[in-house]
């Protein structure tokens, strides 16, 4: 069996290399397509993924992965890496840097390895359980407010989120700051103690796959909206530990507009 440092290691690299890749079409006039779901891909994408499967392949051929462009490679399911090879794809089209390559690894079925690259910064945030969160290879820590008055929120789509229910109104009616630095980048400043609540109001395993390990090992919390610790749930959220069951509360009492 390797060691959680092993898959770490290549988990990391893995990132790495496929967001260089993506820097290769960064700010160019990259084609797009549509999707069946309606949303944009471009060859950034399927060259990142095939980048990075090749990559975790090369040292665990026998892994499951499952990837958002090139869908699933069956093999041992106690191992099964889930990629996003550009998590903010639209964000990536129009030029805006705060995209982020994704790299989760379920282990018997518990989230235990993460990964995050945001190229256009070269920022790196990687954990897997009971080894710590690092930031470019400092430790990572979520923020201690613990007062609602004084957090930041965050949201992928103000308009989504406000489609869904009264609770996003109610949290920005509560917190100091609201911005939509969204997608994987939301994750990232709530586990480097730079926000403190990030809500999505609709999920997809591949765009928070890392995102349960980082988070816990950062000290925070990485959530449905129910409050379950899972990457499967339809809907998503993070917070720091100190906030943690007050949004919850305001979460459980939303009044749901569709």
């Amino acid at each position: 069996m390797p060691s959680l440092r092993e898959l770490l290691d290549v988990a990391t690299e893995a990132a790495y290399l496929g967001g260089r890749r993506t820097l290769a079409y960064f700010g160019a006039d990259v084609q797009v397509e549509t999707k069946g779901d309606a949303t944009p891909v471009t060859r950034a994408d399927r060259e990142a993924e095939t980048i990075i499967r090749d990559y975790i392949g090369r040292y665990f051929p026998s892994h499951t992965i499952i990837g958002e462009e090139h869908g699933e490679q069956k093999g041992d399911a106690d191992y099964r890496w889930i990629i996003d090879p550009i998590d903010g794809t639209k964000t990536f089209i129009h030029g805006v840097p705060f995209y982020g390559v994704l790299i989760g690894l379920e282990i018997k079925g518990e989230a235990s390895v993460g990964a995050v690259y945001l190229p256009a910064f070269d920022e790196m945030l990687a954990a897997a359980n009971g080894l710590g969160c690092s930031w470019n290879g400092r430790p990572a820590q979520v923020s201690k407010v613990d007062n609602l008055a004084d957090a930041t929120l965050l949201t992928t789509s103000v308009t989504s989120a406000m489609k869904r229910s009264n609770a996003y109104e109610t949290l920005v009616s509560k917190t100091k700051l609201q911005r939509t630095w969204g997608d994987c980048y939301g994750y990232v400043l709530v586990a480097t103690g730079r926000a403190e609540i990030m809500l999505d109001p609709a999920m997809n395993p591949w765009d928070c796959a890392p995102m349960l390990p980082i988070l816990r090992e950062a000290g925070g919390h990485f959530t449905t909206w129910a409050g379950e610790a899972t990457i499967w749930g339809a809907d998503g959220m993070a917070t720091n530990a100190a906030l943690h069951q007050e949004v919850l509360a305001i979460l459980a009492t939303e009044q749901r507009h569709i």
